[in-house]
């Protein structure tokens, strides 16, 4: 089997394209669908195991694909991780600035160290990459970048380290958008709502317990694949996005839209039909008994 995307074939042919986080959840989708169109996928996250994997996977499907090992944090290994890459494979094309990762807390009991921790990892981390494709290699041949973020418009209670992490991403993506489009480097974001996802087994407790009634509260009535954000961030590195830069695309079925005032009617059974053209998805534990 092969990834069934909805762009043509050979789209990224001889493009070397970094996925950040590209080991696990929507970074090892994307990864896999834009190998499948031709690019040479460079694979970075901290844990060796998943970016081997992920790795393994692409290549037995017929991709192009190799990992770096570095921890986005750290703005030495970061510097030298891009200037690995282009040693080996020339200049990089795009970026998938997709690496993060968060925990649920209400603000009143979030440490310094743990509110740091997260911020680093969602915006400095995100910051320090961009920095270092552009600086060692966009800025002078030009390229795209894609940023994470996630639906945060209505603050993210139970998140708000994470919050206001993605928010400062998404003013540096304006702000890069702006400062490096002299060197034909656009700069967009995606913010998913709630994807079935890897991510979703990771939380525990209280919060865990929430994710199988997430749906109710989605006009679409559904959660989204990890498909349907891939789809977004190949569509915003396509030469077809050419002249968008600066913005974001909020892949979450109007979820960050309206009003708590406003009742969300019944959904009509079967309108509302997700993508999901990854071959090698797998349904969260967390939502398998919903759909039993």
């Amino acid at each position: 089997m092969a990834y069934d995307s909805n762009f043509k074939p050979g789209l990224f042919a001889g493009q070397i394209i970094l996925v950040t986080g590209g080991g696990s959840g929507i970074g090892r989708c994307t990864a896999h669908e834009l190998a499948a169109l031709g690019a040479h996928v460079v694979l970075v996250g901290r844990k060796l195991e998943k970016l081997e994997k992920a790795c393994s996977e692409i290549i037995e499907d017929g991709g192009q694909a190799s990992f770096q090992v570095c921890d986005i944090r750290d703005e030495d290994a970061v510097k030298a991780m891009v200037a690995q890459v282009v040693a080996e494979h020339g200049p990089i094309h795009h970026l998938v600035n997709n690496a993060g990762g968060q925990y649920p807390a209400p603000l009143a009991s979030i440490t310094q160290k743990g509110f740091e921790t997260v911020v680093r990892t969602n915006l400095v981390g995100g910051f320090l990459v961009a920095r270092e494709v552009f600086n060692q290699s966009m800025s002078k041949t030009g390229g795209s970048i894609v940023n994470m973020l996630a639906d945060m418009w209505g603050g993210m209670p139970g998140m708000g380290h994470s919050g206001a992490a993605r928010a400062g991403m998404e003013n540096l993506t304006k702000t890069a958008a702006v400062e490096w489009g002299h060197a034909g480097v656009r700069v967009n974001a995606v913010a998913p709502g709630w994807i079935a996802s890897s991510g979703m087994d990771t939380y525990e407790g209280a919060f865990k317990a929430v994710i199988p009634t997430l749906r109710e509260h989605v006009p679409l009535k559904r959660i989204g694949s990890e498909s349907e954000v891939s789809a977004a961030i190949v569509f915003l590195l396509s030469p077809g996005a050419a002249f968008i830069s600066g913005n974001c695309i909020r892949i979450d079925g109007a979820a960050s839209q309206g009003s708590r005032a406003f009742p969300l009617f019944k959904a009509t059974p079967g309108l509302s039909k997700s993508y999901n053209g990854f071959h090698r998805a797998y349904l969260p534990d967390v939502l398998k008994e919903q759909e039993e």
